[in-house]
């Protein structure tokens, strides 16, 4: 059986339930996993809460909770259907993108938070040095991820145009 699309329902019911697992095994959260597997196995990257709740037969008070958490993290966007007081939810292609950027801010904030407490505890006391070596790593991973992303820019750039 396949669907307008000609696609089997089933096998893509087994890639979203797997690359869920994948997801939850890296630490996301079981229901914003699922949502985002189904959300980026759309054909258009938009499902409704309705379409979402029939499709991993969840409640949609689940959708909602996952939904929160995954505009949050910058990995979807709510939407209003035209013409509709309903909400539809968007992965984009970028969904990656986005997500790092939003963790380069967390990073930063850590960095301050760091700096303080290697201020506080002394830079040469042992739990101060341990701190300033912390810091340390988040700034290079700043730098990293920074150098990182615009290399990905021009690579998307080269393979999808635009």
């Amino acid at each position: 059986m396949t669907d307008a699309a000609g696609r089997d329902p089933e096998a893509v019911s087994k890639f979203v339930e797997s690359f869920a697992a994948q997801l939850l095994e890296a630490g996301m959260q079981r229901m914003p996993a699922r949502v985002f597997a189904a959300l980026l196995s759309s054909d258009e990257g938009v499902l409704t809460s309705a379409e979402l709740s029939d499709q991993l037969r969840i409640s949609p008070a689940a959708v909602s909770g996952a939904v929160r958490y995954l505009t949050m993290t910058h990995m979807v966007s709510r939407e209003r259907e035209p013409g509709s007081r309903r909400e539809r939810y968007r992965v984009h292609g970028d969904q990656w993108y986005e997500a790092l950027t939003n963790r380069e801010a967390i990073i930063k904030r850590w960095e301050g938070a760091l700096r303080e407490g290697v201020a506080s505890l002394g830079p040469d006391s042992p739990a101060g040095r341990r701190m300033a070596e912390t810091l340390a790593f988040f700034e290079f991973v700043e730098g990293e991820v920074a150098a990182m992303m615009e290399r990905w820019r021009e690579h998307r750039r080269e393979l999808f145009g635009g």
